[in-house]
């Protein structure tokens, strides 16, 4: 293979040859070792060159099968050079990129471009993020949505979602000030609310006890002193107070908001963790320069899958 691509210019180039595309998938999945059957875990498949397929020796359903089967490319009728100018696309822009934009950028429907952003996001999730956080963790909530002031009131009706979240969803945040790069990192969640019984536990959930917790003065968060050494500023007072500060989950906020409303408009509810992960994916792997963002993303293709029917929750005939 040739030198990898460290910009987008040269990774539509070099990823402009299907040969160069399967062989960058294999070595991604298999590395040096032989080619695994995913139905079976035969390691004596045969290849068939002139459809770019194994088959496995066993007699079993799904014998044949390419490189995307097992990835999130798996039944996707669109080829590999067009995918992986998309993950280089997503992993890369600051504030998203739009389902219309892909669409337009490599030939195909937006509908088509709407599903393969959601595949990629599926790749982008973080998993159990390695652990609990620790040392100095900083706690906020925000709410995305649009203003009700703006809804038709029969919307506005369905989607109150507590104090001060009217028409809106609430999303937890946590930043980790030093991670294990020694840079800061960030979680986020969805949540039903921003009421005690709905934080409190998350919290519990990912930061180890006896850590520093910073936070504003909500009142869902009080009852975490006996577990954590809380602090607190009182945004109605001041901001910063030494060390005593949530400006970084807050600066976190804003670049979500800046991609949701500047670029992504309008997401439903049932959608929004996949644009958490997008953009905690990026905030995480912002040292990283672009090549090592598509890298990270396309090695975690393999085994996630998401189906039209999942995502859209309606069975298709």
């Amino acid at each position: 293979m040739n030198k990898p691509p460290s910009t987008l210019m040269e990774a539509i180039r070099y990823f402009a040859d299907a040969d160069v595309c399967q062989e960058f998938m294999v070595t991604l999945r298999w590395g040096e070792g032989p080619v695994i059957c995913p139905n079976c875990g035969r390691n004596d498949v045969r290849y068939i060159a002139t459809r770019r397929l194994w088959e496995c020796k066993d007699k079993h359903p799904k014998r044949q099968f390419s490189v995307k089967v097992g990835t999130i490319f798996e039944d996707s009728p669109i080829a590999l050079d067009k995918w992986l100018a998309t993950i280089w696309l997503i992993a890369n822009a600051k504030n998203g990129i739009s389902s219309y934009e892909v669409a337009k950028a490599i030939g195909v429907t937006q509908k088509s471009a709407w599903f393969m952003l959601h595949r990629i996001r599926l790749a982008m999730q973080s998993g159990d993020f390695g652990g609990k956080m620790s040392g100095q963790v900083e706690v906020d909530e925000t709410f995305i949505g649009g203003k009700s002031r703006f809804m038709h009131k029969d919307k506005r009706a369905v989607k109150i979602t507590g104090t001060g979240g009217a028409g809106k969803a609430a999303v937890l945040g946590l930043l980790e000030r030093h991670g294990p790069d020694g840079h800061s990192v960030v979680r986020t969640k969805h949540v039903a609310s921003r009421r005690a019984h709905t934080l409190s536990p998350e919290v519990r959930k990912h930061v180890k006890p006896g850590s520093e917790l910073f936070s504003d003065a909500l009142g869902s968060y009080r009852n975490l002193a006996a577990d954590f050494e809380h602090q607190v500023i009182d945004h109605a007072e001041a901001y910063v107070d030494g060390q005593i500060h949530t400006n970084g989950i807050e600066n976190f906020w804003s670049l979500l908001k800046r991609a949701i409303k500047g670029t992504y408009v309008s997401v439903e509810p049932f959608h929004l963790f996949r644009y958490l992960d997008e953009e905690t994916f990026r905030f995480n792997a912002r040292k990283s320069d672009d090549a090592g963002r598509f890298s990270r993303v396309a090695a975690s293709v393999v085994g996630k899958r998401l189906t039209y029917a999942e995502l859209t929750g309606v069975q298709t005939a």
